[in-house]
């Protein structure tokens, strides 16, 4: 064994015998065992899908609201929507002439759902393969379609209930102690609107208390996340030109919904790590530890298809628990 192999296994040893680090080691390096870079991009690009359509939805609606109404069109140029890039221009130029179009509410609509619908299959799919379910046991199309609109009714009363709170902390305190408990509150319910998302998305066998230490995690950063977009709206964007403004909004929004992306494998990873005790793992192998193996075999075990398929896992350093079946003739010496 060389120096710096044998520096790297002592760091290793010594993170497998802490907790704390063990399990962060084993929350990234499940994370990279089911591609989560893959699943979070898949998230990101339908949750894109989605937003093209919820833009258009949403000038038609202000088209439908703002037309003869002096007072809601100053109240809409004096909002953060009169900072974006080419929206923004649009609406100071044409806010007096903005009309609804039916055609456009419905091609909103319409879009937006396929985009939504879109996000909640592939949640479902991410959540199926962090706690590697396998491919027979997993719910059909009309399933994941009804979980998928369960998903879509709980974020819009979620969105409901954040508004409300944010409505009642501004009315109710006043200065830096509204900003503080704006944010305590939003922490708050997103991190019950993360709960009861991954108790839709999850497998029906993984209970509320699994769930909950991912969600307490990724609900303050959610709110983190809220808090940075409006920062980059109100502050970044509003002195842009028009064309670099359209770049700078496409690729902030693109990355914005990857980070939340990110966030949502990561919690459901911890999840997955805590409930299943998937540590310590080991950073150098051989050998390897009773969390490798747990994690190898429910991967092998995750591409079973059929009822009559059954995989077993066996590794080099360990005898077979039971005899390959060769014909059920018995032995052959």
């Amino acid at each position: 064994m060389n120096p710096v192999e044998r520096i790297l296994r002592a760091a290793d040893r010594a993170q497998q015998r802490h907790t704390a680090t063990a399990v962060v080691i084993g929350v990234v390096k499940k994370y990279g065992d089911d591609r989560g870079g893959l699943l979070a991009a898949l998230i990101t690009y339908y949750g894109f899908v989605a937003l093209i359509p919820l833009l258009l939805l949403l000038s038609t609606v202000l088209g439908f609201v703002l037309h003869g109404h002096p007072d809601a069109q100053h109240a809409v140029l004096n909002s953060a929507l009169a900072d974006f890039p080419i929206i923004g221009d649009q609406l100071r130029q044409n806010v007096h002439s903005l009309r609804g179009s039916g055609p456009a509410l419905a091609i909103g609509t319409v879009g937006m759902l396929y985009g939504a619908l879109g996000i909640a299959q592939v949640l479902q799919h991410t959540m199926a393969e962090v706690w590697n379910v396998p491919g027979v046991k997993r719910p059909g199309y009309w399933p994941r379609l009804a979980r998928s609109l369960a998903l879509l009714v709980i974020l819009g009363i979620g969105l409901l209930v954040a508004t409300a709170a944010a409505s009642l902390v501004a009315t109710t305190l006043a200065g830096p102690a509204a900003h503080a408990g704006a944010l305590v509150l939003s922490a708050l319910v997103n991190t019950a609107l993360c709960l009861a998302c991954f108790q839709v998305l999850t497998p029906r066998r993984i209970g509320a208390r699994d769930l909950l230490p991912g969600c307490v995690v990724a609900g303050p950063l959610f709110t983190l996340l809220q808090a940075f977009g409006a920062i980059l709206v109100t502050h970044q964007l509003r002195h842009a030109t028009q064309v670099y403004g359209f770049f700078g909004t496409v690729i902030g929004l693109l990355s914005w919904l990857y980070l939340a992306a990110e966030v949502t494998v990561y919690a459901a990873e911890t999840n997955a790590v805590l409930a299943r005790r998937l540590w310590p793992r080991a950073l150098i192998q051989p050998p390897l530890t009773a969390g490798d193996r747990k994690v190898l075999e429910s991967i092998a075990r995750q591409e079973e298809r059929r009822p009559e398929e059954h995989i077993d896992v066996n590794f080099d350093d360990e005898r077979p628990t039971q005899p390959p079946d060769v014909g059920g003739q018995g032995s052959l010496l």
